[in-house]
């Protein structure tokens, strides 16, 4: 099973950053996995959000924000639009489900007979 990453949403924003305490270079990114298969694709409900700063090069954990990150943190996550987690076949899974409803439809019409 391939798992991949689907990126939702960046922004740059201007807050102070906890460790460096520098005003650029904190960056949110929420993402989604899907889990992928041959017969069919589903998206996790899951958001994985990410505060990075690129100046000091750390990854800030929810436990070290502040209030305005929280404020900023809560507007962004409305901004980014989830895939949708329902069940996706794919074209073998198709082929597979019709083909065997033929083959159960023929088994019933030569032996009902």
């Amino acid at each position: 099973m391939i798992t991949k990453k689907h990126l939702l949403h960046t922004a740059k924003i201007n807050n102070n950053c906890p460790e460096c305490f520098s005003t650029e270079g904190l960056e949110f990114s929420f993402s989604q996995e899907e889990r992928e298969n041959k017969l069919y694709s589903k998206a996790s409900s899951d958001i994985e959000e990410v505060l990075f700063c690129h100046n000091c090069q750390h990854t800030i954990y929810p436990v070290n924000w502040t209030e305005d990150i929280e404020r900023v943190y809560e507007y962004h996550k409305k901004l980014a639009t989830p895939k949708n987690t329902s069940f996706k076949l794919k074209p073998l899974a198709i082929i597979i489900i019709v083909s065997d409803i033929i083959a159960i439809g023929a088994l019933v019409y030569f032996f009902s007979s």
